[in-house]
């Protein structure tokens, strides 16, 4: 494990109870190994391991892309839709990481406003007390007009977060496309749309003294004026996925967002 992940970092976050106490555990048996907290992330890591939600995993991937430093997630939240392991399967991940049983995954990003997103990106007018109209432009090409709350511009990786409770599509994370949905659009016939990973996006607002607020992976927010342009971010967030001899993608959907599953009697 040493010749392939000399300096691994251990990344906990402080507001999640229990969470530095397994980054010690962890640490103990990792050598080469070094605790701090996510509000302190420090670069040139072979390794990062974060400890903690998705929230707390989201961040860390924007921050390590830069670098091309794999990821690997422990759980300390609700959901954890983006770690690989629990906190009692510390031995078994250790053991994955030293005979080297593991993959990792390219995970395209957003780019805007030199923000970057794994997620999404969602736009709104400033007023959020109403519906704005926002022009959709592809390769600088009118698409449409929206009246709505907003729009989400999803990765295939944010397809399964605030994009699906918006009524979005699942998209595996395997297929090089972006998403456009529509937030609570004030209209029958708005269908979210899906777009080549190649084309610029741009939204604007023409309505009076409109700005738009910006948001990345719910972290990063921005109000800006009238116009926002979009597109892929030249480095990828890259997970350490583990081999568990299943298919991740899907039997992680049906483990944690109970998906195919019929109602309970």
């Amino acid at each position: 494990m040493q010749e392939t992940f000399k300096n691994i970092g251990i990344i906990y976050n402080s507001d999640i109870s229990e969470s530095k106490t397994l980054a010690i555990e962890i640490e103990k048996k990792l050598e080469n190994s070094k605790i701090f907290s996510i509000e302190n992330l420090e670069k040139n890591l072979d390794l990062a391991i974060i400890i903690g939600g998705d929230g707390t995993f989201l961040k860390a991937a924007r921050f390590y892309s830069e670098n091309s430093t794999p990821i690997l997630g422990f759980n300390m939240g609700r959901l954890g839709y983006l770690a690989q392991a629990r906190p009692n399967e510390i031995d078994n991940v250790i053991e994955k990481l030293k005979t080297k049983d593991y993959e990792i995954e390219n995970r395209l990003m957003l780019k805007s406003q030199n923000n970057t997103a794994l997620n999404d990106i969602v736009i709104k007018g400033i007023n959020c007390s109403r519906t704005s109209t926002l022009d959709l432009y592809i390769n600088n090409k009118k698409l449409c007009s929206y009246v709505a709350d907003g729009l989400i511009i999803a990765t295939p990786t944010g397809s399964t977060a605030y994009s699906l409770s918006a009524g979005g599509p699942i998209i595996s994370p395997y297929v090089d496309c972006f998403l456009i949905i529509p937030i609570c659009p004030h209209t029958l016939n708005t269908r979210p749309v899906v777009i080549p990973n190649n084309e610029k996006i741009a939204i604007k607002t023409y309505e009076p003294n409109q700005k738009l607020n910006v948001s990345f992976d719910g972290q990063v927010d921005l109000c800006i004026d009238n116009e926002i342009e979009i597109e892929k971010n030249q480095n990828y967030a890259k997970l350490l996925i583990l081999n568990q001899q299943k298919d991740k993608f899907y039997d992680i959907l049906k483990e944690k967002l109970h998906w195919s599953l019929p109602p309970r009697k």
